[in-house]
């Protein structure tokens, strides 16, 4: 008997929770629902609601993958993201490792304006983007997209990192150099086998917003091959009129990577969080 009564009252204490994550997940898997049954209705047809379509068509999704070019723009959109995050990763990482354990002059001041900047709306900085690729000669390349992006994910990156490299133990940093281990050899031998999980989410969430990227793309870069994979979705909008069908099939084909990715990584992202929540 105090067995079970000691199950009810854990049910009941963790009730809410559960009650919260099953709103959380119908929140986010009813509108794909809704969009997967969209993509298998018939092409010129307005679907509307949450209903499976009789007769599915799954040709949809080959000639929304024809119809925008997607092939090209998987192959752009991966140099782009290969572009930016390991490059983004590597100065985020060594910039938080200065701030938070080398504590440079002025490493404080230099985070501060960072953190600020994560004030700024995004839209901001379009025009400016604009004017200075152009002066560059870069404009209509993928650099034009590359190089904004590494540079606008600078902030969040740092305070990112920081925040791991400040949570860990001075005391083993101290012992390191105790044994006459440099800064370097401290950073590749100690901190960074830590900064796994760290790290990994950091990537994760930069390639979401690379591969998602698309009003900059749209501004920045003329030729639509040249574009990231959300910049299909334009293939799909003419003047007058817009295909539903096409339209919820292609954005199912550009999610498709990123619901992969993040699979293949959430159990680090868990793990940084649960990291970070332990140590405070």
């Amino acid at each position: 008997m105090p067995e079970r009564t000691q199950t009810a009252q854990t049910l009941r204490r963790r009730a809410p929770g559960l009650v919260l994550i099953a709103a959380a997940a119908l929140y986010s898997v009813v509108p794909l629902l809704s969009m997967a049954s969209a993509a298998l209705a018939p092409q010129g047809t307005f679907p509307s609601g949450l209903s499976w379509p009789s007769d599915p068509h799954w040709h949809n999704f080959v000639d929304a993958w024809n119809i925008a070019n997607i092939t090209t723009l998987l192959q752009s959109s991966t140099l782009i993201v290969l572009g930016v995050v390991p490059v983004a990763v590597l100065i985020s990482m060594m910039a938080a490792y200065a701030i938070a354990v080398l504590e440079i002059p002025l490493g404080r001041v230099f985070y501060l304006v960072l953190v600020m900047t994560l004030t700024l709306p995004y839209e901001i900085v379009i025009v400016p983007l604009y004017e200075q690729t152009k002066a560059m000669g870069l404009l209509g390349t993928q650099w034009a997209l590359i190089l904004p992006l590494i540079g606008m994910n600078m902030p969040f990156a740092v305070f990112w990192m920081r925040a791991h490299f400040a949570s860990v133990p001075r005391e083993l940093t101290e012992a390191a150099g105790i044994d006459g281990a440099g800064p370097w050899r401290a950073l590749f031998h100690i901190h960074l086998p830590l900064a796994r999980p760290a790290i990994a989410s950091l990537a994760l969430l930069m390639f979401l917003s690379t591969w998602n990227q698309f009003l900059l793309a749209l501004v920045l870069i003329d030729d639509p091959n040249k574009r990231t994979m959300a910049g299909a979705l334009q293939a799909f909008t003419t003047k007058y009129s817009t295909d539903q069908v096409l339209l919820n099939a292609g954005a199912l084909l550009i999610m498709a990577p990123t619901i992969l990715v993040f699979l293949f990584l959430q159990r680090h992202f868990v793990k940084a969080l649960l990291q970070g929540s332990v140590k405070g």
